[in-house]
């Protein structure tokens, strides 16, 4: 079954009326949208937990959904519920709070038999100024897996899924290698991974094309060290040495939004970001 294009836009419509901005300084705001997240989640089948943590004295939520055999090894789907700054956050990140809820939807409607455990990870503390942070929403909940033992299959991250353009041109490059190797018209999504996962970028991109339909995916393969491979929760999962990729609409490099007040919902594509999480969901279920 395909994913929902009005539940996607109610999702993105709460978390973007939120008022004021739902970042790490206004909790009112934010715990709404946790608040949220927990409540959709608790429609589902699957088990519901909360991950509490502190930073500067103010206490953050992780919010968790569980499905599948408990003890199994476990995949990871994730997104960032916070902004930055004072701005709605249509794609950054509501898009893919959105696709995170969706897929779990898409899990529980299909009653899929699974043979790992899936977690749905909704993180706060992604934006500044705990980016690359130990406060980081991300880093708390990967670092519990490792302290645990558990054993990951695979991370996937959610991160800024619902700005697409067909306008030549739209797609912009940090340099001339990347140009020509990619299409210059903004309107594909890119799965992201290190070097060194050639590998696993690849079967998800593989997986993704197979249930996306006519949206276009590409795949790239960055050095750690390089800032453009690491900008989202992924990077957490990565440090505990587990494979993790992202799933993006490539942000700054075509999104003029980008941490502006003019990241509203009527700027995304619905229709696309539905084709996302079928990749995605289709991926999942196969990996």
């Amino acid at each position: 079954m395909p994913a929902d294009q009005s539940r996607l836009h109610a999702d993105v419509t709460f978390l973007t009326n939120l008022h004021p901005a739902r970042n790490c300084y206004n909790l009112s705001s934010l715990n709404k949208a946790a608040d949220y997240i927990k409540g959709c989640f608790q429609k589902l089948h699957g088990t519901v937990t909360e991950q509490p943590f502190t930073a500067d004295g103010r206490r953050y939520r992780n919010i968790i959904a569980s499905f599948g055999p408990p003890q199994a090894d476990r995949l990871i789907v994730g997104a960032h519920y916070d902004v930055c700054g004072d701005q709605p956050g249509a794609d950054d990140n509501a898009s893919a709070v959105a696709g995170l809820l969706e897929t779990a939807r898409l899990l529980h409607l299909s009653k899929a038999l699974l043979t790992h455990r899936i977690d749905f990870v909704a993180y706060a503390n992604e934006e500044p100024p705990y980016f690359a942070t130990e406060h980081m929403g991300s880093a708390v909940h990967a670092k519990s897996l490792h302290a645990n033992q558990v054993k990951v299959r695979a991370m996937i991250c959610y991160e800024m899924i619902g700005y697409f353009s067909d306008q030549p041109g739209s797609q912009k490059f940090p340099n001339e290698a990347l140009a020509k190797q990619y299409p210059d018209t903004g309107n594909f999504i890119v799965v992201v991974g290190k070097v060194g996962q050639e590998k696993f970028t690849q079967r998800v991109q593989q997986l993704m094309r197979s249930h996306t339909g006519s949206l276009d995916v590409q795949r790239i393969n960055l050095p750690e060290s390089l800032g453009l491979a690491s900008l989202s929760d992924h990077r957490n999962y990565w440090s505990q040495g587990y494979d993790a990729v992202m799933i993006n609409d490539t942000s700054f490099l075509r999104n003029p939004n980008y941490h502006q007040p003019t990241d509203t919902i009527d700027t995304l594509d619905f229709s696309r970001m539905a084709q996302v999480v079928d990749g995605v969901y289709g991926a999942l279920l196969e990996l």
